[in-house]
């Protein structure tokens, strides 16, 4: 039954403010409602080079950020939108340790809670990942988002990913079958042509005991080819998608829709709309 509301986990060390406005936009004037969610619960902030207008990126060699959203990203940046979002780390619990005193039981109860957390899913029509160089910090190897996308998985739900949260679907695997959820699957995701090799921004850093540092960190390249762990995952029968060369690479092989980067982020909300009420399972391939 279509519900009308849309789930959106969104990193707290930054993301990128076009690859969440842009579906936001989209979907909220379509009627959509949302419920945001982040690793801790604190509210996430915009990379401040994603509110810079006419943003210079060196790797495709042309500004990126247009004064509309760089604009966009400053309102919501500074409004209530995402202040109070949804503490995933209390939502959905870790799987006890291998080695941990009485696993066996641990993990029958643990399996029992996520069963439970899966009929929750079910208030919603699809999952957003909006992406951003913070998504490979606190959301790509999050143990308690792969639990939430692959209830989704299970549900048969749309799965929204842009850019860099697009490995969140290299590592969200069964935990008995370890295989690949996108293995024979179409993707697309930030390719290495456009991977930085250096100047690696994140909005906000924490210390070892969850407290906010109050600083950003501007780091050397990205610290993973997300390409080449995409190209893996799909293996021999599915295909990784960079669309170099192309001004937008969004593909749809339902349930999973991806984006390359911020050029795609209007077109996710759109694809996302054309999947919910009119069906469409393949685009872009």
């Amino acid at each position: 039954m279509k519900t009308n509301k849309i789930l959106v986990v969104i990193s707290e060390w930054g993301y990128w403010g076009e690859e969440f406005v842009g579906p936001y936009d989209v979907l909220k004037k379509a009627g959509y409602e949302f419920d945001f969610v982040t690793a801790y619960g604190r509210k996430p902030p915009a990379l401040s080079i994603s509110m810079i207008e006419d943003l210079f990126d060196p790797a495709i060699h042309r500004p990126i950020t247009s004064a509309h959203f760089a604009n966009r990203t400053k309102e919501v940046d500074q409004s209530d939108l995402l202040a109070n979002p949804i503490d995933l780390s209390k939502w959905v619990p870790l799987k006890p340790y291998f080695n941990s005193p009485n696993f066996g039981h641990a993990l029958e109860e643990y399996n029992a809670q996520i069963k439970e957390i899966w009929k929750g899913l079910e208030k919603y029509d699809a999952l957003l990942l909006p992406g951003g160089s913070g998504a490979m910090i606190d959301m790509v190897n999050n143990e308690r988002l792969h639990a939430i996308i692959l209830g989704f998985l299970h549900l048969n739900k749309l799965i929204a990913a842009e850019c860099y949260s697009v490995g969140c679907l290299t590592q969200a695997r069964d935990w008995t079958e370890r295989t690949s959820i996108i293995s024979g699957k179409h993707i697309t995701g930030h390719c290495l042509e456009y991977d930085y090799k250096d100047g690696t921004i994140f909005a906000q850093m924490y210390d070892f005991d969850g407290k906010p540092m109050n600083t950003t960190a501007n780091f050397g390249p990205p610290p993973y080819v997300l390409e080449y762990i995409l190209r893996d995952a799909v293996g021999p029968e599915g295909k990784y998608h960079g669309g170099v060369g192309e001004y937008t690479s969004a593909i749809l092989d339902y349930p999973f829709l991806t984006g390359r980067s911020l050029q795609e982020s209007t077109m996710i909300g759109e694809l996302m709309i054309e999947v919910l009420e009119n069906g469409l399972k393949r685009y872009g391939w």
